[in-house]
């Protein structure tokens, strides 16, 4: 048996990559969907994957014998925006691919590249009527065309799709990307336009994405590593694996990549544990691979960060059937919980948003403190979160012009949300001291909530936006149920005022307030 390893680059391969079943809760469906003629689209976030699953479902067709399945992806043509560029490169990438898999040979030997707005119909027709057995195309990246290119792609298929009951075409077709179908249509129109009522986007049956690890499949790509190397995953581990990653998995697989490799320094006979874990996480996040740059690149678009400030800010959202809100989700940024709330896609993605959206903040604030070697806030073992938020209670006032304008100007503007995530700067450093800070973030919740841990002391915290009289009674009530879940008798609430009518004096107060056997204290900024 081949030596196997967790792979965090390009596709799964089995008999080299520890791997879960790809078409894990897909198979019947998809194979229903090509036994009738389908088309569809599979979306899902970056490395969740897709790729690892159409090479499995090529596999699967092949081997059955009843079909040609071949595998095209379209990520090189994204740069061909114009179809008398484009579709002659469609063309030919397929006419590689087919050569590359070993179909039988024969297309587009006489491919009329002049011929734009027909040629790829032309030549899957020629190609289909000289197979023995029908053809099944799987294209990957198809959402990397762009503009005219990618509606005369899907125009040529959707006359084929038509023809079929007379002239020979593609039996099946899958077109898979991160974004859904109804994005691809964003894509390629303005508002004010329109692809007519022969859409090439209507003969697409079906929508599917790809669901992340469950637990079970967590413990199953671990235990074959254990089985191998005879190095065990210890179980609260695994559960904070789980917790953390909510199944993504690409971080399901760096995160046992750190454990093993950095961590352990490949010594197998050391159990992977808990520690190792958190440790593994704030590795991966300090160090910021490719996986999180390209996702949190899209934090600077339009469309994403009409969903996410208000992620940060607890912020109601009322159309949850818009194009960006199913862009974001289809990203993996954010998720739908059982009980219909909102949430970033996991937790470790949360504190990568937070994170990237406050570094410039973050810097500012190690440069000015460096010389801090015993920070001022820790007295007795424990944090004085009473003297940590007076200390920002005197940063705000002094600093919040600068910062806003700063959000304002930076390629994020992420200006609402600038409380928020100035003051989780802020407070960065309990972390960069040895402790440990839990964010939640959910639309609709009218808050932030964030619990500071220190010495297996917690200290939670809400942020609130005042809007109202009502804003502070409402924050009390809130924060107790966040007590109880943290298990703490104190908490603590900062309540933003951006009022430009008031003083500073007016903004800036302390209160405190006992409710049965907790104690609450209230900072206003």
């Amino acid at each position: 048996m081949s030596e196997l390893f967790f792979n965090v680059a390009g596709p799964c391969v089995p008999g080299k990559h520890y791997i879960v079943d790809p078409l894990r809760g897909m198979n019947d469906e998809l194979m229903d969907l090509i036994n009738k003629e389908q088309y569809f689209v599979i979306h899902a976030a970056r490395q969740s994957g897709k790729t690892t699953l159409l090479w499995e479902l090529v596999d699967k067709l092949s081997n059955s014998g009843k079909y040609y399945a071949l595998y095209c992806s379209l990520e090189a043509l994204q740069s061909f925006p114009d179809p008398e560029k484009g579709i002659p490169e469609i063309v030919k990438a397929i006419k590689t691919c087919i050569e590359t898999q070993e179909l039988p040979s024969g297309f587009a030997g006489n491919a009329d590249y002049s011929n734009t707005t027909g040629v790829l119909k032309s030549c899957l027709t020629r190609y289909c009527r000289s197979l023995d057995k029908p053809l099944i195309i799987l294209f990957d990246e198809a959402d990397c065309l762009n503009s005219n290119t990618l509606i005369t792609f899907l125009r040529q298929l959707r006359d084929g799709y038509v023809s079929r009951p007379r002239v020979p075409f593609v039996h099946s077709v899958a077109l898979v990307g991160m974004r859904n179908i109804r994005d691809f249509k964003a894509k390629v129109r303005d508002d004010n336009d329109t692809l007519g009522s022969a859409s090439p986007f209507n003969i697409v049956k079906e929508s599917l994405t790809i669901s992340t690890f469950s637990k079970n499949d967590v413990m199953s790509l671990y235990s074959q590593h254990t089985a191998q190397k005879g190095q065990v995953f210890e179980e609260a581990a695994v559960d904070y694996i789980y917790d953390q990653t909510s199944g993504q998995p690409w971080l399901v697989n760096a995160i046992a990549c750190e454990c093993i490799e950095k961590i352990c320094k490949n010594d197998y006979s050391v159990p992977i544990t808990e520690e190792m874990v958190k440790t593994a996480i704030n590795n991966l996040v300090r160090k910021r691979p490719t996986h999180f740059d390209s996702l949190m690149e899209r934090l600077k678009e339009p469309r994403v960060r009409k969903i996410i400030q208000p992620l940060i800010l607890g912020e109601d959202l009322p159309d949850r059937i818009s194009d960006d809100y199913m862009y974001a989700r289809d990203l993996g940024l954010i998720k739908e919980t059982d009980d219909r709330a909102v949430e970033p896609g996991n937790k470790i993605y949360g504190e990568i948003i937070i994170r990237l959206l406050n570094y410039g903040v973050q810097e500012t604030l190690i440069t000015a403190r460096e010389d801090d070697k015993l920070p001022k806030y820790i007295k007795n073992g424990k944090i004085d979160i009473n003297f940590l938020i007076r200390e920002f209670q005197d940063f705000w006032r002094e600093n919040s012009e600068i910062w806003v304008k700063r959000y304002e100007e930076d390629l994020y503007q992420y200006v609402e949300a600038a409380p928020h995530l100035v003051f989780q700067a802020f407070v960065q450093r309990v972390i960069n001291g040895g402790g440990e800070i839990h964010r939640e973030m959910a639309l609709g919740t009218k808050r932030s909530d964030i619990c500071i841990e220190w010495e297996k002391q917690k200290y939670p915290i809400e942020l609130k936006i005042y809007e109202s009289e009502k804003t502070k009674t409402k924050a009390i009530e809130q924060v107790q149920m966040y007590m109880d879940k943290v298990g703490s008798k104190d908490g603590w609430i900062v309540v933003f005022d951006r009022s430009a009518e008031k003083t500073w004096e007016e903004k800036l107060y302390f209160e405190e307030t006992t409710v049965g056997d907790k104690r609450i204290r209230i900072f206003g900024c």
